[in-house]
């Protein structure tokens, strides 16, 4: 029989990607953060974290920098802000 192929997941947290990032990166203000995890939740690279309101940032050594966390929370308490390099 044949059927789809399924082949094991990626491994991006097996190498850091970060370095890959847009020249900006998203910064979380945790001020009016309600922890909906709409961020983490969308996030492609799946590098943010958090558990009560206010807690949440991502781990830049995996973002790409794609911003749809920022675009996502419904707060406004994430800002993509150019990269200090």
């Amino acid at each position: 029989m044949f059927g789809p192929l399924i082949s094991k997941p990626g491994s991006s947290k097996n190498n850091k990607t970060g370095s890959w990032r847009t020249k900006v990166k998203p910064h979380f203000l945790k001020k009016d953060c309600i922890a909906c995890k709409m961020c983490l939740l969308i996030c492609p690279e799946g590098c943010i974290q958090g558990n009560e309101k206010n807690t949440y940032d991502c781990d830049l050594d995996y973002c790409k920098g794609c911003g749809l966390c920022a675009v996502i929370c419904p707060k406004k308490d994430i800002e993509m802000v150019k990269e200090d390099k």
